[in-house]
């Protein structure tokens, strides 16, 4: 098993595949880092020599900011963001997206599950 940036890769993956399920990693970062390191994308990782992982690994310490140290990044950013009250810090601090989304409807995924409410009577005419 090959293990790059901290990450155990899945063996029976395609390398292209296999590269993205490191954080900071995504399919057009993993095709180009492949093209540059001149790598068939559609090796197995069971099938990468120890040379090919070794340059990957380099390659990947040398170029990318990846794990832990963009996950570190990522979150600064956000707690800069709350500290001078900025706009988009208030939609972090409060569970709401940040971006400008419709949060009447939809936003489930940000907000969370529906919470019912209690129903108020309704005046008869």
């Amino acid at each position: 098993m090959a293990r790059i940036a901290g990450v155990d890769l899945p063996r029976d993956k395609r390398v292209v595949i296999g590269l993205t399920y490191i954080y900071g990693i995504g399919p057009t970062t993993s095709a180009d880092l492949l093209r540059k390191l001149n790598i068939d994308e559609s090796i197995r990782i069971r099938d990468l020599s120890e040379a090919d992982v070794a340059k990957l690994r380099e390659t990947i310490d040398r170029d990318l900011r990846v794990e832990g140290d963009l996950r570190r990044e990522v979150s600064m950013n956000i707690k800069r963001l709350q500290e001078i009250n900025a706009y988009r810090g208030m939609r972090n601090r409060l569970n709401l997206p940040s971006r400008g989304q419709r949060t009447r409807t939809n936003a489930r995924t940000k907000r969370g599950a529906r919470k019912t409410v209690a129903g108020k009577k309704r005046a008869r005419k």
